[in-house]
């Protein structure tokens, strides 16, 4: 095999940090067709707050986005520490916000879910108040009603 066949190493070097940043572009961009639409997360057709709070948790699922965010990031830091990118502040941005992002509905749906599983529990909780309520006024209406009796 001839040597004209390989390209020299600057070439090779440059093809790879290529390469490289568009590892990180297709990733960042599989992160961001994960992340829940913006609609799903607001809008809710439920008939109650369990149902409201069930149909958020859904919508905040982002699915494999943190795998991708964290690919992104990894062939990233390949390619900063190797000096491969002429200019790659825009990723770093791009990774620090869909990084941050991805950390705000995380922890949001972690919240939903507590919620989610509080709310039922507040709810038995209020009707056993309002049913010991009714029993004690009932009880207090039979004393009212003998002590006129007598």
């Amino acid at each position: 095999m001839s040597q004209s066949t390989f390209d020299d190493d600057d070439d090779l070097f440059g093809e790879a940090a290529a390469e490289t940043r568009a590892e990180v572009e297709d990733h960042l961009a599989a992160a961001r067709e994960q992340l829940p639409a913006p609609d799903d997360v607001w809008l809710t057709d439920a008939d109650n707050v369990l149902g409201a709070l069930n149909g958020l948790k859904s919508a905040l699922d982002v699915g494999d986005a943190v795998d991708h965010v964290r690919s992104a990031k990894k062939a990233y830091v390949l390619g900063e520490r190797a000096d491969a990118f002429e200019d790659a502040e825009d990723l770093a941005e791009e990774i620090a916000a869909l990084e941050s992002l991805v950390g705000d509905i995380d922890a949001a749906a972690e919240e939903v879910a507590s919620l989610t599983g509080t709310i039922p529990a507040i709810r038995g909780a209020l009707q056993d108040a309002a049913a010991a309520a009714a029993a004690g006024d009932e009880d207090e209406s039979e004393e009212d009603d003998e002590d006129d009796e007598e």
